[in-house]
């Protein structure tokens, strides 16, 4: 969330913003509606300095004064309470302002490639795709998850389940050594935690909901874990506060339909190790640390040997809580193309605002955080890269180097 003195002092910006984003914002009603809510908020407060003085009062008529202006006290509340109720609705729906940096685009047409690390393999005889590999090698069952769990369902079996538990835990051993707090998050979740990341009120239909319950499937660590310190207030002393974090993933991919409906690239259940950084409200500083979670990622895929490329995301692609994003997508064979692997958000104080997450400095004040998150690492997806840039002539795959103590073998073979 914006502050509201910041998008009157900067309207303009504010509008092209939600332009570049591809959002509708009813600016004029929002306006009206801050003008009102100030409007009774400063009548509120002239008839609260009589009203206390009336109950010094000592005639029948001063009390009975008193009384009205009681009456009239209720009457404004509720009509404030109604206002700042819409006009709360409507500061949901303002998006966050992108760095200067950022390339102004309305897809992802207009993302900027800034990075590539690693060389495109290049194979000798006919490319599988992961969905082959996995078949006949019996790594993963999709007829069976499909009957199990319905549309994009899966089981990872043998190797590749251990493949699995082992991208895992290797991130998160390497995060835990880089100083990150571990945590295993909750993946179920309330209202308010997806209204303080800004999921709701954009990405509603992405997200399950249980409504018996009244909660809802995390997407991603990031939502619980950024929302682990909402209405609270943090010393400065104490920040940057870096966790590492494992979850079930759940997204119902209802803006996909028709994409990727075979094999595992896009699917409705996913294990990821998400970075989620809650630090001070001084942009460089939160720049800084954007670099360090992308680099901590990039290290990841370096370790596993996938050639990768590095995006900067334009406006329209990079979603409206971020100032800034980078994506990370991993060369994939099968594809013949890079697909998505992981992306990086500097947010500024935006999730912050709407979370209440604060800290007190050196000096007494209390400002908002900053939050920041990075996907360190994400399967199935991730596997899609390994069993295809690993595949040899004979349909065998190789174990990334990284991985083989874990798995016990360097090839996988049937």
């Amino acid at each position: 969330m914006l502050d509201i003195k910041f998008i009157r002092e900067n309207f303009e910006l504010c509008k092209q913003a939600a332009i570049n984003k591809n959002r509708v914002v009813e600016w004029d009603r929002l306006l009206g509606l801050d003008d009102k809510r100030r409007e009774l908020i400063g009548k509120t407060e002239v008839i609260r300095a009589k009203r206390n003085k009336a109950e010094k009062a000592t005639t029948e008529e001063d009390r009975q004064a008193g009384r009205t202006l009681k009456q009239e006290m209720k009457a404004l509340e509720q009509k404030l309470r109604t206002v700042e109720e819409d006009f709360n609705t409507l500061m949901l729906t303002v998006p966050n302002v992108p760095d200067k940096s950022v390339p102004v685009g309305k897809d992802s047409t207009g993302n900027k490639t800034v990075k590539t690390w690693g060389k495109v393999p290049e194979f000798d005889f006919t490319v599988k795709d992961h969905i082959e590999l996995a078949t006949k090698l019996d790594l993963i069952d999709f007829e069976r998850g499909a009957k199990v769990g319905g549309s994009r369902a899966y089981f990872l079996k043998n190797e590749a389940a251990q493949l699995e538990f082992a991208l895992m835990f290797y991130a998160f051993q390497k995060l835990i050594g880089k100083g990150y707090t571990p945590l295993i998050a909750p993946s179920l979740v309330k209202e308010f935690t997806l209204v303080g990341v800004g999921q709701f009120p954009w990405g509603r239909d992405e997200v399950y909901h249980l409504e018996k319950d009244d909660q809802y499937l995390a997407g991603t660590a990031e939502q619980t874990v950024t929302a682990y310190f909402a209405d609270e207030v943090l010393n400065e002393k104490d920040l940057p506060k870096k966790f590492v974090a494992f979850s079930p993933c759940f997204r119902r991919e209802a803006g996909s339909y028709g994409k990727d409906t075979k094999g595992v690239y896009r699917v409705h259940q996913f294990s990821k190790i998400e970075q989620v950084i809650i630090s001070t409200n001084d942009m460089n500083n939160s720049f800084t640390l954007h670099e360090e979670l992308l680099a901590n990622a990039e290290e990841i895929l370096q370790d596993l040997e996938l050639p990768y490329c590095v995006l900067l995301m334009c406006t329209g692609d990079m979603g409206e809580p971020q100032v800034k994003k980078y994506d990370i997508e991993t060369w994939m064979p099968g594809r013949k193309a890079y697909g998505e692997t992981m992306s990086n958000s500097v947010m500024g104080d935006f999730q912050a605002r709407r979370l209440k997450i604060r800290y007190k400095t050196k000096d007494g004040k209390t400002l908002y955080c900053h939050t920041l998150n990075n996907t360190a690492i994400a399967s199935p997806r991730i596997l899609i890269a390994i069993l295809e840039n690993y595949q040899q002539r004979d349909g065998s795959i190789r174990v990334p180097k990284v991985l083989q103590s874990y798995i016990g073998k360097d090839i996988i073979a049937r």
